[in-house]
Formats: structure tokens, C-alpha cells, sequence
């Protein structure tokens, strides 16, 4: 992976959504924003209507299942993936994609596997991204404990894998809202750009 432009470079306007149950959807939309995109939160399936790509925030995995389960979004979440629409998972967003939860992306998340909040800490990670490593926080964050072959590993913790990418989906078990690094989600918003491409 080298440097991404922002869909603001490339004189496109694209949208994406974010899921807005419960975390830190607002930070993800801000940064988003700041990189070109048109933001949507999205609460209920009608609001995936028309979006190019969709964030699944940090938050408490276990209340945003159920927020899931209320609004009946486990379906659409699923048809959005498999019309090629790119998803991008952050700390329990990861947790939500995986094979015991929505099943989007090979992988098995192991909650709280660093520790509680108080084992929050931050690390350089070195995703191949132009600029050099992006320094990751983690916060109660989960972990990859098992992935299929079709998964590629982009960065891993102590030999644990905190980054991964499979297909249109990209998981992070840190929060990159939080800090004052834009490169992943433009990551994101590239794969975003080259899905409507492929698609038109």
C-alpha cells in the first residue's frame, strides 16, 4: 500500500455511511468529511440506499449486536457487502464483521484481548503507507485469533494481528478517529473510488 488520495484530490464526491447504533460514529464522520467524502449515519436498512462504502465505528460490540438485531440490519449489512460496496471496521466494528457475528470477513475477533480500558496503550504500526508507521490507539481492543487464507494480514501487535484486509473489507483493531492520521481512512476511501470504477 502506498499513499492514497482523497476523493478531494481526484474531483469525485462519494458517500459513505456510518453506522450510528452506538461508539464514536461522530469522529469517524469528522475525518471523513475532512478527506472529501459525504457522510451518512446510517440506523436503519433504508439509509445503505445509494452509499458507496460504509464505516463500522468502535463501540461495545454486544450493544451494537443488538441494535443490529432490533433494526433488522443484518441482512441488508450483508447484501451491501455482496454488491461489492466496501466496508471498513474499526475495534468492535472488526468484532462485528466476523465469522460469529455478521460473517462478512474470515476471520475470528477475540474481544478485550489486550486487556480493559485501563490496558489501553498506543504502538506504531507499519501498514505500508506512505509517510511511515501510523501510531494506532487501543482502547479494550480486540485481536484477530484465526483468519481464512483468503484474509491478508497488514499489521500485527506482540504476534497478534490488528490489521486485515479481505476483498473489499478492511478491519483495524485501534481507532484511527481519534487521531490527528487521516491515512487510513483514506486508505479506505480509495478502495471506496475504486469499487464505484469497477462497478461503473
Amino acid at each position: 500500500m502506498n499513499g492514497v488520495p482523497s476523493p478531494r484530490a481526484s474531483g469525485e464526491q462519494i458517500t459513505v455511511g456510518v453506522l450510528a447504533l452506538q461508539g464514536d460514529f461522530e469522529a469517524h464522520g469528522a475525518v471523513l468529511k475532512r478527506l472529501g467524502a459525504e457522510v451518512r449515519e446510517v440506523r436503519v436498512p433504508a439509509d445503505l440506499d445509494r452509499l458507496d462504502g460504509l464505516v463500522i465505528p468502535g463501540g461495545e460490540s454486544t450493544t451494537i449486536t443488538l441494535g443490529i438485531e432490533r433494526e433488522q440490519l443484518g441482512d441488508p449489512l450483508r447484501a451491501f457487502h455482496a454488491a461489492g460496496k466496501p466496508i471498513f471496521g474499526t475495534c468492535a466494528g472488526l468484532i462485528m464483521l466476523d465469522r460469529d457475528h455478521l460473517g462478512i470477513i474470515d476471520v475470528r475477533a477475540e474481544r478485550n484481548a489486550f486487556g480493559r480500558q485501563v490496558r489501553s496503550f498506543e504502538a506504531p504500526l507499519e501498514l505500508g503507507l506512505e509517510g511511515g508507521p501510523v501510531e494506532a490507539i487501543f482502547i479494550r481492543a480486540p485481536w484477530i485469533a484465526e483468519h481464512g487464507p483468503s484474509v491478508e494480514i497488514l499489521a500485527e501487535v506482540e504476534g497478534h494481528a490488528v490489521a486485515a484486509r479481505e476483498g473489499s473489507v478492511l478491519v483495524v483493531a485501534f481507532h484511527p478517529e481519534l487521531g490527528d492520521d487521516d491515512r487510513v481512512h483514506a486508505l479506505f476511501l480509495q478502495s471506496v473510488s475504486d469499487a464505484r470504477l469497477t462497478a461503473a
